[in-house]
């Protein structure tokens, strides 16, 4: 395991330039038109593809990275391209994440491919947990999935929501409940082929922010899957919902909340876009700040102006800080015994909100308008504070570790 550094290697600069180069040249000049069409940009995808940018082996080297930098630095610079497009071409590695936490060789290696697709016909794939009445209690989560033991299959019913590429996805992979008794002990991941029937796209939300990204409802009714869909298979799911069920006659542990155990992990990923988007927004009032001459000099020789950038730029170094930290214990092994994961997440989502708000304050008029891209950073910087577990939800977790 490397030491930890705060200094790129040659390989990651080269990286970073890489992706910065596609952020600036491809996504930004696209940004403005996706976010008003709000609709998934399926050319920038494909550009991605073709670059090897949208693909599995591109996110397992930075997964794999060592040093534990390589996927925040890349969430950063697509996320400073452009949240909503960047949403859209990150959206799919959730679904693969949950496949690769959970499934079988053989799983993986039938389905991941799948949800990528290849440069001549790119395809996404969608991570179905929320639900309408179940967002971050995931214990009181409604879809049912039953096992038909005749058949081998199994039959899911429930409504899905907040899913990224539902609906539009070629593979969805779908967290079910297969003991309701057990709470998020029992439940379980499965895969829903293509074109099964049952799977259908529900509303389509219109968003506030992120719009270049879709989002819907997911409805399940009746859908029946292989056997061999279940990750982990069965033998695995029954062994673990024994345990579970031996524990709970025992009285033992508090059922853990899933949603919070699960995305730990992935919080600095979110954490590395709000910094990207922060950072995005930063620079253009900077910029503005430089060049925008006001009673004869330039804004920025005006203090109180020239603080507010001071700030900004200390926020945004320090939420990267806590997110490398955070990104290199969980490559290390580490247990975050202060909620590190979260705390990197909870940081950073809320300087993006502050920052991009003082963008806008720093462009004056220009930046509330649509000419400019503060105005959309804006937008798109709210929801790091709401999804993978709002800031009360981070507080709360952070809060239950110091308290131990």
């Amino acid at each position: 395991m490397g030491e930890f550094t705060l200094e790129l290697n040659e390989d990651q600069k080269q990286v970073r330039d890489w992706l910065h180069g596609f952020a600036a040249d491809v996504m930004r000049p696209a940004a403005a038109e996706w976010d008003e069409r709000e609709e998934t940009p399926w050319p920038i995808i494909q550009e991605a593809a073709k670059l090897g940018i949208y693909s599995l082996d591109f996110y397992a080297q930075q997964f794999f990275d060592p040093t534990g930098l390589g996927i925040p630095m890349a969430m950063e610079e697509l996320f400073w391209g452009d949240a909503g497009i960047a949403l859209s071409i990150v959206g799919t590695g959730l679904a693969a994440v949950g496949v690769l936490a959970n499934g079988t060789e053989e799983q993986i290696g039938t389905w991941v491919p799948q949800m990528y697709g290849d440069a001549n016909d790119v395809k996404v794939a969608a991570f179905c947990s929320s639900e309408p009445d179940a967002g971050s209690d995931v214990a009181s989560m409604r879809t049912r999935a039953v096992y038909d033991e005749a058949k081998d299959e199994w039959v899911l019913n429930g409504t899905k929501t907040w899913a990224t590429n539902g609906g539009i996805a070629n593979v969805h992979v779908v967290v079910a409940v297969v003991d309701a008794e057990l709470g998020s002990k029992g439940h379980a991941s499965f895969i829903v082929p293509p074109n099964t029937p049952g799977l259908s796209q529900g509303q389509k939300f219109q968003k506030h922010g992120i719009r270049a990204s879709h989002t819907a409802e997911v409805v399940l009714e009746d859908v029946r899957i292989p056997g061999h869909c279940l990750l982990g298979g069965k033998d695995k799911l029954d062994e673990r919902l024994a345990r579970a069920r031996e524990k709970a006659k025992a009285g033992g542990e508090r059922v853990k909340n899933a949603a919070m155990a699960t995305f730990e992990a992935s919080r600095p990923a979110v954490g590395a876009m709000a910094v990207g988007t922060a950072r995005a927004a930063y620079e253009v009032a900077l910029d503005y700040a430089k060049t925008r001459v006001q009673f004869g000099r330039p804004i920025i020789e005006n203090q109180g102006v020239a603080f507010q950038l001071a700030d900004m730029a200390t926020q945004i170094d320090a939420a990267r800080l806590l997110v490398w930290r955070a990104s290199w214990m969980a490559t290390a092994g580490k247990p975050f015994t202060a909620a590190e994961g979260s705390m990197s997440k909870l940081y950073a989502s809320e300087v993006a909100k502050k920052v991009t708000a003082q963008a806008i304050q720093i462009l004056g008029g220009n930046g509330y308008t649509r000419e400019y891209p503060v105005e959309r950073m804006h937008r798109d910087a709210a929801i790091y504070t709401i999804f993978e577990g709002t800031s009360e939800i981070q507080r709360m977790v952070i809060s239950r570790a110091l308290a131990k």
